[in-house]
């Protein structure tokens, strides 16, 4: 048997669908702003979903993540901290008959620390709701957007019908870290026809994104007291000379990043970031240690090793002659990102074209997605770049993601919601849900 088609009355039940339950997916959306998945606090965050996949019948993966597991795996970054109780959560749906094409739709749950809550309008774990926003980190970045994949099968079996291939709904951690948590899956052997991660895009399709390279830098001195500053080493004012040699590289590579083949139309593709700093420990003694954690962006196609290498040249250059680096140069610790651009190949055509239609039929539009080249990552690099998995991000509209305010436009959370619903029904094809409740019951979607 063929799948069923998504014709204009299926579509009409599903839209109305999203409608029906849709008060009831931001109630659930601000239960889980609220919860505070900081790194290595992921946990509460899991819990929430897992309950919630099991909730509605499909089969849940919930394991704990061994870097022991991973560290031969292309794309693995090194952890600094506590890992012991990270862990991955994979909710599938299994249709009664396989009939279509399967799909991956990711979600990450981990967010970047609030910084000062004094500096929010609202405290940064109490959504708020107002003139169509929800604010609250992670709001866009990007829980929205697992909600609404959420939403979206919950949709398709109100209007009474399922995905006619397997679907994982995949909830991980270290996006913004490492992407350790998509790795983990791989690892665990999902795999599907495609890959659909909802971050916040504002509908636009991420056709390139440059890699990353997070490291340390470690300088070590002599504590002195201030009366005699000039016989110890400032380890902070060392970090400092340092920072700007690196931006002098960071300013190399753009320069050559002009001629590259997809980003050489791109106005400094390429960022350093200095994001991190601490050192000394008393304001009367000269700072003998300073730690600064640092981000350096790669283009797709740049050797990792030749980077890091560069990196470390560059380093190694700013202390040969300094007056207190020459005799301890810092070191270079390499940690979190080590992660290759991507840039979506023809593979992805089936599956964008999908989305094609599944945005035409939201929006009621003949105008094509727009596309653009990111100059941040995502965790797509996985299933595109090792495991051969077309993937690609869209989402909703979002607004100062990793700044103070963060918040989501709830109308286009809906709308994500409803082309979600569209785009699972046309790629993975639909079986009536009458043919399920004549079956064994396994995996039933029930709705609450």
């Amino acid at each position: 048997m063929t799948a069923l088609t998504l014709d204009e009355n299926t579509a009409a039940r599903i839209a109305q669908a999203v409608d029906d339950g849709f008060d009831a997916q931001i109630g659930f959306l601000r239960d889980f702003v609220a919860i505070p998945s900081l790194r290595f606090q992921e946990g509460p965050a899991q819990d929430f979903v897992a309950d919630a996949l099991r909730a509605r019948g499909y089969s849940v993966d919930d394991w704990t993540i061994r870097l022991a597991d991973l560290e031969s795996l292309p794309g693995f970054g090194p952890i600094m901290g506590d890992f012991s109780r990270a862990r991955s959560v994979v909710g599938t749906h299994h249709p009664v008959e396989v009939k279509g094409r399967s799909l991956i739709l990711q979600g990450h749950l981990d967010v970047v620390p609030e910084g000062p809550t004094e500096m929010w309008t609202h405290p940064p774990f109490d959504p708020v709701i107002e003139d169509g926003w929800m604010y609250g980190r992670g709001a866009g970045d990007m829980k929205a957007g697992t909600v609404a994949a959420i939403f979206a099968l919950d949709a398709l079996a109100r209007a009474g019908v399922e995905p006619a291939a397997r679907v994982h709904v995949q909830s991980v951690i270290e996006e913004e870290s490492t992407g350790l948590g998509a790795l983990s899956t791989l690892q665990r052997g999902y795999r599907a026809d495609a890959a659909v991660l909802p971050e916040p895009s504002d509908f636009t399709i991420n056709r390139a994104q440059v890699g990353a390279l997070w490291f340390r830098l470690r300088l070590r001195g002599r504590p002195v007291h201030v009366a005699v500053a000039g016989e110890g080493s400032n380890a902070i004012l060392a970090a400092h000379d340092v920072i700007r040699a690196l931006q002098g590289l960071e300013a190399d590579w753009n320069a050559r990043a002009t001629q590259h083949p997809v980003y050489g139309d791109v106005a400094h593709p390429l960022n350093f970031n200095a994001g991190k700093i601490s050192g000394g420990d008393w304001a009367s003694s000269v700072p003998a240690w300073c730690d600064v954690d640092c981000r350096m962006g790669v283009l797709p196609g740049q050797d990792l090793a030749e980077a890091r290498a560069e990196i470390e040249a560059c380093v190694a250059a700013a202390s040969r002659d300094h007056p207190f680096l020459s005799n301890t140069p810092p070191q270079v610790i390499w940690n979190g990102f080590q992660a290759e651009g991507y840039v979506l190949g023809a593979d992805a055509d089936p599956a964008l074209g999908v989305m094609q239609s599944a945005y035409a039929r939201t929006f009621e539009t003949d105008a094509p997605l727009q596309e653009r080249k990111m100059t941040a990552l995502t965790d797509t690099r996985f299933y595109g770049l090792y495991y051969g998995i077309p993937a690609f991000c869209i989402g909703p509209r979002a607004e100062n993601i990793h700044g103070f305010d963060e918040r989501v436009d709830l109308q286009s959370v809906r709308d994500l919601t409803r082309m979600l619903a569209f785009f699972i029904a046309e790629w993975c094809g639909l079986n009536p849900r009458n043919q399920r409740d004549a079956g064994d019951g396994c995996g039933v979607h029930r709705l609450g």
